[in-house]
C-alpha cells in the first residue's frame, strides 16, 4: 500500500542534506522523495513502512519527528479542455498575381561544362586572366 509519510528534520547543511536522503534513499519501494529545506520537512511516497524510514533518519544522527503518515495526495485533476469556437469560412480574396519569370537572355547563354570555351563564355570575360610566370 502507498503511504506518504511527512517527517521534521533538524538540517544544517549541504552535508546533512545528502546524508539523509543517501539514508532514506537506500529503502525498497520509495517512489518519491522530496525534502523542503525551509519548512524542514521529508516527504517520502511509496511502499514503505514508516518505521523503517523513521529509524533509518535517525541513523544519519539528526533530530527527526513525525508530522504525518497518511495516503498519498490526490494527483490534481485536469481541467476539462475547452474547443475552440468553430470559425466561420473567411471571405475568399482575389487571387494575386504572380510575378513573371524572367526568361534567359541569349546573349548570356552558358555553355555546359564539356563544351566550355573561355573565350565564348560570358563568366569567363568577366573575370581577369593573369598569366603567372614562375618565381
Amino acid at each position: 500500500m502507498v503511504q506518504r509519510t511527512v517527517l521534521k528534520v533538524q538540517l544544517s547543511g549541504e552535508k546533512s542534506k545528502k546524508k539523509i536522503l543517501k539514508a532514506v534513499s537506500g529503502l525498497h519501494g520509495v517512489d518519491h522523495i522530496e525534502l523542503d529545506v525551509a519548512k524542514g520537512t521529508l516527504t517520502v511516497t511509496g511502499d514503505v513502512d514508516p518505521y523503517e524510514i523513521i529509524i533509518r533518519a535517525k541513523k544519519t544522527g539528526k533530530f527527526v519527528e513525525v508530522l504525518k503518515v497518511g495516503p498519498p495526495p490526490a494527483p490534481p485533476k485536469k481541467p476539462e479542455e475547452k474547443k475552440p469556437p468553430e470559425k466561420k469560412p473567411e471571405e475568399k480574396k482575389p487571387l494575386e498575381k504572380k510575378p513573371e519569370e524572367k526568361k534567359p537572355d541569349p546573349n548570356t547563354h552558358i555553355q555546359p561544362y564539356n563544351i566550355h570555351n573561355p573565350q565564348d563564355c560570358v563568366i569567363c570575360q568577366q573575370m581577369a586572366m593573369l598569366h603567372m610566370n614562375r618565381w
